[in-house]
C-alpha cells in the first residue's frame, strides 16, 4: 500500500513552514532528522523522501546537508508549477532537475507538478503534454498535481490567502475534474500518459471526494498517488477511524504518505507552519502511520 513516506510538503515554502520562527532551517533540520530515524526504525526498508522543495533551490539541498538530513533520506523531491507560480519557462524542466542533482546524489522526484485552467483549459491541456515530454524518463516519479478543482468553499493552504491576488485563485483551478464533477479536457489526456504519470490529490478530513476519486484514478489507470496524512488532523476526533478509510480505499495503487502539519498546541507560531516544540513527537506520529500502514 505505502511504496514510500514522505517528510513534509514544500518546507523551504514560507505557506508551509515558517522561516521566521526558524531561521536558517535549524529546527526543520532536527524534525526531519527525527522522523527519517522514526520511519526507519518502524519500517527498515521503507524509502523516506525529504519533501518537495518550492521553490527549487539547491541552496536548499546544501543545507540540508550540512545539518544532516540527507543522511536520513533516500531521495529528495521538487516541485514546480512553471506557467503559474515560478519564475521560469516550462521548457527548463530537464535543467531544474540537474541542478539538484549537482548538489546530491539522491534519486530526485517530481512530487507536484501541475498546470491550472485559471486562464484557459487550452493552457492546461497542453501543459500537460508537454510536461509529460520534459519529465518522462527523467525522474522516478512525476505525480501530476491533481485530480480535482478545489472546491470554492473551501480555503487554499497559503498565509496570506485573498491578498496573493490571481496567484491564490490560481489553486482552485489544478485540477483535471471540476469543482461540479464535470471533466476538463485534459482529463481524458492523462489516460494517455498514465502509467508513467502518477498523481498527487491531497485529501482533506472526511473528504466527500473520496471513493470517486478511487473510481476516476482507476479509469485513468492510475497505479501510484502522493497524498498525505496530517499530523494536525491525528488530534480530531475520530481521526485514526477517517485515516483507516482514506489508507482502505487507496490500497490499490502504490500510495505516497506525506506527513506534515503541525498542531496548534505542538509549535510556537500555532498555525500548522510552525516548527514544533519537540521534534521527536512529529516522528512518533510518522512511526505510528508506517507501522498502521505500511
Amino acid at each position: 500500500m505505502i511504496e514510500a513516506a514522505m517528510i513534509w510538503n514544500e518546507p523551504n515554502n514560507k505557506s508551509h513552514w515558517d522561516p521566521e520562527l526558524d531561521p536558517g532551517w535549524r529546527r526543520f533540520a532536527e524534525t526531519a532528522i527525527a522522523a527519517g530515524r522514526a520511519i526507519r526504525d518502524a519500517h527498515p526498508t521503507l524509502p523516506r523522501v525529504l519533501g518537495g522543495m518550492s521553490p527549487i533551490d539547491p541552496a536548499f539541498v546544501r543545507n540540508m546537508d550540512s545539518r544532516g538530513v540527507l543522511d536520513q533520506v533516500d531521495a529528495v523531491a521538487v516541485h514546480g508549477f512553471p506557467l503559474d507560480w515560478n519564475l521560469w519557462s516550462i521548457h527548463d524542466w530537464p535543467a531544474k532537475l540537474d541542478e539538484i542533482r549537482a548538489v546530491t546524489d539522491k534519486p530526485v522526484w517530481v512530487s507536484e507538478v501541475g498546470v491550472s485552467s485559471f486562464g484557459a483549459e487550452e493552457v492546461q491541456l497542453w501543459g500537460l503534454r508537454r510536461t509529460a515530454e520534459l519529465l518522462t524518463g527523467r525522474a522516478p516519479r512525476i505525480h501530476w498535481y491533481s485530480l480535482h478543482d478545489l472546491p470554492r468553499t473551501w480555503e487554499a493552504t497559503t498565509r496570506h490567502k485573498e491578498a496573493e491576488g490571481s496567484s491564490y485563485y490560481r489553486h482552485f483551478h489544478m485540477g483535471l475534474v471540476r469543482d461540479d464533477g464535470s471533466q476538463k479536457p485534459a482529463f481524458d489526456a492523462f489516460a494517455d500518459l498514465t502509467p508513467a504519470l502518477g498523481l498527487c490529490q491531497w485529501f482533506h478530513f472526511e473528504d466527500h471526494r473520496l471513493d470517486e476519486s478511487v473510481a476516476l484514478m482507476k479509469r485513468l489507470g492510475v497505479t501510484y498517488l502522493r497524498t498525505g496524512l496530517s499530523w494536525a488532523d491525528y488530534y480530531r476526533p475520530d481521526a485514526l477511524r477517517w485515516f483507516d478509510r482514506q489508507m482502505k480505499a487507496l490500497r490499490d495503487f502504490q500510495v505516497t504518505v506525506t506527513f506534515c502539519f503541525t498542531p496548534e498546541h505542538k509549535g510556537p507560531g500555532r498555525h500548522h507552519t510552525s516548527p514544533p516544540d519537540h521534534p521527536e513527537e512529529f516522528g512518533a506520529f510518522c512511526a505510528e502511520m508506517v507501522r498502521r500502514y505500511a
